[in-house]
């Protein structure tokens, strides 16, 4: 459907423009409550019920409030009224940076605003759905980057795009086919012939398989071939932890399921990656036209590491080490798996990547997700983390230069 225009009604105020979700979540981290700021956008909408870019700005409030619900109802309200949305430049526009999206939650597409932020490129942000015609033309752009994520919610979207793509003129970045291929199960398939990698393959299984095993009438092996306990078990599309957890024997899962109300899961062995000290280090990669590039590091005492939970603000040895280990990236980590991560970036065909991994008892790169969708940032306070603003800039300069690269490629015949 065609874009509606910004000022929809005669006598209606224009909208204000898109704060975002680089600048939203850049506030909350920074310990604004947005309360005032979310009354604000209520007080838009009832004056002007077609005030899209509040909607918008609203929804993604809701999320980072973990309202998810009621941020997906009025993500859908504001696509009701319009699919495109802009987050314009710094300045003169450079690049105009065009990126296809799908709806759903914080983690449904790539956050490119993080990666754009305060540039001279424009940001574009079309939303397609297959419930309704695509649009008839796309907005003026110089690249076109397909940010939605990989998940059974998005299929369908990146089919639709897919189908869409020999009409385009100008280069894609991020191709649809390749995203599809990201699922858990995939990739544990794809990567295990990889040298100087270790990914446990993960099955994905009905619930009333995983209880059938629980119950000890299916053994594990007959549906994972590499299977053993301890497992891993998390609802299918679920991240950041969401329901996963480490079963140790079978009598575990039937207690597991009865918090759980998902319908599918996936199972894969657990990898005790533990370090010599007793502590477990994950690190978030971002692979940018092939180049690695630190995103963090994050160091706990518990398996399942998320940088929040890690706890890093409160530990000054933490950050040293984050802060070396950012320092040292390129000649260490990054040359220690060069030829892995180098295979990854072969293997997945995607321009820009997340790799989030550790490193195994036998030194091989231990990946647990592979993943387009994946926030890297500059966030984090300077003053507790001096060390990273400089780390972020190389990841997004090298952003800037594929869009670059891709730019000023000729256009299609």
């Amino acid at each position: 459907m065609p874009d509606v225009p910004i000022d929809t009604h005669a006598g209606e105020p224009a909208e204000a423009p898109l704060m975002g979700l680089a600048a939203l979540m850049t506030s909350v981290c920074s310990g604004a409550e947005l309360t005032d700021l979310a009354n604000q956008l209520l007080e838009r909408i009832k004056r002007n019920p077609n005030d899209a870019n509040a909607l918008m700005d609203l929804a993604i409030i809701s999320h980072l409030w973990f309202k998810h619900d009621i941020g997906l109802a009025t993500q859908a309200q504001a696509l009701r009224i319009r699919q495109h949305y802009r987050l314009p430049p710094t300045g003169a526009a450079r690049i105009r940076l065009l990126a296809i999206m799908h709806h759903g939650d914080l983690a449904a597409n790539t956050p490119l605003e993080f990666l754009v932020q305060g540039t001279d490129i424009a940001l574009d942000m079309l939303y397609v759905d297959p419930a309704r015609p695509f649009p008839a033309s796309l907005p003026e752009h110089d690249v076109i980057f397909i940010a939605v994520g990989e998940s059974d919610r998005s299929r369908a979207a990146l089919k639709l795009i897919e189908d869409q793509m020999p009409c385009w003129k100008r280069p894609v970045l991020n191709r649809p086919e390749r995203i599809g291929r990201l699922s858990r199960d995939s990739v544990g398939a794809l990567l295990q012939s990889v040298p100087g990698v270790t990914m446990p393959l993960s099955v994905r299984l009905p619930r009333q398989v995983v209880e059938r095993i629980g119950s000890q009438a299916l053994p594990l092996r007959t549906m994972l071939a590499d299977g053993d306990f301890p497992v891993i078990v998390r609802p299918v599309d679920s991240h950041a932890g969401h329901g996963l957890a480490k079963i140790d024997e079978p009598g575990e899962i039937a207690g597991y399921l009865q918090a759980r109300p998902e319908s599918e899961f996936y199972v894969s062995r657990f990898v005790d990656y533990r370090s010599a000290d007793g502590l477990y280090r994950k690190y978030r990669i971002a692979l940018v036209d092939g180049q690695a590039f630190a995103g963090h590091m994050a160091i706990s005492e518990h398996w399942m590491i998320h940088y929040l939970n890690a706890r890093m603000s409160a530990s000054q040895e933490k950050r040293d080490e984050e802060a070396r280990f950012m320092q040292h990236f390129d000649t260490v980590f990054a040359a220690r798996h060069a030829d892995a991560l180098r295979a990854i970036h072969q293997l997945a065909g995607l321009d820009y990547l997340i790799v989030d991994c550790a490193e195994s008892a036998d030194g091989t790169l231990l990946v647990f997700e592979i993943d387009s969708a994946a926030v890297v940032h500059a966030m984090d306070p300077v003053e507790t983390f001096p060390y990273k603003q400089a780390q972020m800039k190389k990841v997004f300069d090298a952003f800037q230069a594929l869009l670059e690269r891709a730019a000023a490629a000729p256009p299609a015949d």
